[in-house]
């Protein structure tokens, strides 16, 4: 076997069909594309995803619902019992990266009833629910935002 003598399995390589070549090839005068109509005409082929027809296409017949806060991506949620592992005192956003509480693509922090809490914590900064911020100030410790 030499390098100038390798070659493709037999029926691995077509080639390409040529439409419109006659009526002979069975793909001529319209090749293939059928009469009239949107694509039987040349670069408008394609309709745009959820096109039905004219008829009112099913994102705008149903109603709209529901809300996505853009804020959401960008708040961490910290729960009462991993706030607790903390020492007791300060603790604003950068203790809560250090500790690793929030992912470091984060850029705000929300406190959030889930557990107990024992120790007394000064929140600066950050966030807390209603529920949060009663349990805080339960074990002795305040909110300031």
């Amino acid at each position: 076997m030499r390098l100038n003598t390798l070659q493709p399995a037999e029926g691995a390589r077509t080639e390409r069909t040529r439409v419109g070549r006659g009526i002979g090839s069975g793909l001529g005068k319209t090749a293939g594309r059928g009469h009239k109509g949107s694509f039987a005409r040349s670069g408008k082929g394609k309709i745009k995803a959820g096109f039905e027809g004219g008829q009112m296409p099913m994102q705008r017949r149903l109603p709209k619902i529901g809300f996505r806060s853009k804020l959401a991506k960008d708040t961490a949620e910290v729960l009462l019992y991993q706030l607790d592992k903390l020492p007791a005192g300060d603790v604003d956003f950068a203790a809560l990266k250090a500790a690793k509480l929030v992912p470091s693509t984060a850029k705000q922090a929300k406190v959030v009833v889930k557990g107990e809490l024992t120790k007394k914590f000064v929140l600066k900064g950050v966030a807390a629910t209603a529920g949060a911020k009663a349990a805080i100030e339960a074990a002795g410790g305040k909110v300031e935002e």
